[in-house]
């Protein structure tokens, strides 16, 4: 049961499926169901025992009068990337600058946006939201050239002849779905990234954080091709009708369940899809480490707006020992940072809305509250909390918390720590502090996960030569940097030949009449065979300087005789 949200109504897309098997089937039937708010709608019942309460029953593939129709927008788009403008590399440049002068000119008001929605510290926004996009603008701006030229692999016998090159493809017309976290950068980086990869980009900001979604919506087509990069804004109803049509890439980020979603919309056109998710990532502590040093990493990661990050630890690893130092050393750091009372500290954001809010004060519940655990409703405050004596099956430890909440787990011994996780969906990121390397090693080579840190949290995903992305439930593909513009671009093989003679004679062997002596000179022709160490080019190069000087000096002696 996949469900669409909003404040009006409980929306329920049912896929009735053949109960034996797990695939869709020609007798499948996807219904929308509207129900009236207060209905429990997770309740195991048949469509029947619905309609009988006189629910609007409506195709799915039915346009709801009060949706906007987005034929128009893609067939727009369409035209657009069919002109072939966007293949121009220097229009990508011109669209991308104005991107960087966008970022530049409203600075304040993106930061006023972010302020107005999540209640962010102008540090904070700075640093994860503007200047970031910045540089990776920038980044793309002096590598742009480069990343365009076609790819020239390695050649084997067979093909010593042909020109073999890798062309990067635009796929033609993305969406890019961002989150309310991070509004602006989760969905402007991909988006710059589908520009410089040559594509039409929709844009579909999250309507969570409704400022920044405004500031997207207005200032946008000031600064964009507007036939080539529309803005949508809207909410649940929006963005389904959105994934009804037909896209050449989806680009998503969100969490595991509307990923689910999306990946199903794209299925139906077997279009190819990114989704950056999210999930429970841990964070292992042993004695060897300096614990203050090690104690204010991770309280940033989780802290820094207001636990709200994909990549924000989730839960802590460590000896009931390590647990005490841990919660004495958070305490003092806790105060050092945002004074004697934290709900008047301007550094702390505030959780998104009221929702959210109220599933954080459920994971209160189970546990022992041993710093923080006071909140201010009005103010959608809570303040950073830590708990003890966790179990792991606490509600705490079934979802991504997504807020300024650490649970603390004990375990004895690094092996058992990787067990643990191994035991668990693959989280987006592991981090490990420690200053024994082997012990680092063995987590990153032991666990499957999105990312690996060692003794930091965060900062891999602010280095834009690393790729930034998940595995399993924690999301596919991945992104930033060069791995960006590798995102949208589909790696066309290209193969070129000439027909000149000796080329065709070289390879007549292929056709009939066939013969032994043509399937050996084949065979050899096509066997693989080791490549040579590049070591060996430069000897190969000097042997050949070499000999071409010996061929030259003999024959200017002989001419010297003569």
């Amino acid at each position: 049961m996949y469900c669409w949200l909003d404040n009006r109504l409980k929306t329920v897309a049912i896929h009735d499926m053949m109960e034996s098997s797990s695939a869709y089937t020609s007798n499948s039937k996807d219904l929308w169901i509207d129900i009236p708010p207060g209905r429990d709608f997770n309740a195991k019942r048949p469509v029947a025992d619905m309609t009988a309460d006189n629910v609007e029953i409506i195709d799915v593939d039915t346009p709801a009068d009060n949706m906007a129709n987005y034929d128009d927008l893609l067939h727009r788009c369409r035209t657009a990337f069919a002109s072939g403008k966007t293949r121009d590399v220097s229009f990508r440049k011109r669209q991308l600058k104005n991107l960087l002068r966008m970022y530049e000119e409203n600075e304040t008001e993106m930061i006023n946006a972010l302020d107005a929605d999540l209640r962010r510290p102008k540090q904070e926004s700075l640093v994860v939201e503007t200047e970031f996009m910045k540089n990776d603008v920038l980044n793309i701006i002096y590598n742009i050239d480069d990343w365009v030229k076609p790819e020239k692999p390695p050649k084997a016998l067979a093909n010593a002849l042909d020109n073999l090159e890798i062309y990067h493809d635009p796929y033609g017309v993305v969406l890019v779905i961002g989150a309310w976290n991070y509004p602006l950068q989760l969905l402007l980086v991909p988006v710059a990234a589908a520009i410089a990869a040559g594509n039409c980009v929709i844009l579909k900001p999250s309507e969570l954080a409704a400022n920044c979604a405004k500031f997207v919506q207005e200032t946008i087509p000031k600064y964009l091709d507007n036939e080539c990069y529309p803005v949508v804004c809207g909410g649940h109803e929006e963005t389904a009708e959105l994934l009804k049509q037909r896209f050449d890439y989806i680009f998503f980020t969100g969490s595991t369940r509307v990923g689910k979603i999306v990946h199903a919309a794209a299925n139906k056109y077997l279009t190819p899809i990114t989704l950056e998710l999210g999930g429970k990532s841990p964070c292992y502590i042993d004695r060897s480490v300096e614990l203050r040093t090690a104690v204010k990493r991770i309280l940033w990661g989780k802290l820094i707006n207001c636990g709200q990050t994909c990549i924000a630890p989730d839960y802590v690893l460590c000896s009931k020992e390590i647990e005490k130092k841990f919660v004495a050393e958070a305490k003092d750091i806790l105060k050092e940072w945002y004074g004697d009372n934290i709900r008047d500290s301007p550094d702390l954001s505030r959780i998104i809305n009221k929702n959210h809010f109220e599933r954080l004060l459920c994971y209160m519940k189970r546990g022992k509250v041993a710093i923080g655990g006071s909140y201010t409703p009005a103010e959608r405050f809570i303040e950073p909390t830590i708990i003890v004596d966790v179990k792991p099956d606490d509600p705490v430890m079934q979802e991504e918390i997504f807020g300024p909440i650490l649970p603390i787990l004990n375990v004895e011994s690094a092996y058992e720590a990787i067990k643990f996780i191994n035991g668990r969906e693959k989280p987006l990121v592991v981090y490990v502090f420690s200053d024994v390397h082997k012990v680092c090693q063995e987590f990153k080579v032991n666990v499957s996960c999105g990312g690996f840190s060692c003794n930091e949290t965060l900062l891999h995903c602010a280095a834009d030569t690393l790729p930034f992305g998940g595995v399993g439930l924690s999301g596919m593909g991945y992104y930033h940097g060069k791995y960006g513009f590798d995102t949208f671009v589909h790696k066309k093989s290209c193969l070129g030949k000439n027909l000149h003679p000796l080329g065709e004679r070289l390879a007549s062997g292929r056709y009939p009449p066939y013969s032994d002596r043509k399937t050996n000179f084949l065979n050899f022709l096509l066997r693989k065979r080791r490549p040579l160490p590049k070591l060996y080019f430069s000897h190969l190069l000097v042997f050949g300087l070499g000999i071409g000087l010996t061929i030259l000096f003999n024959n200017y002696m002989q001419d010297e005789k003569k």
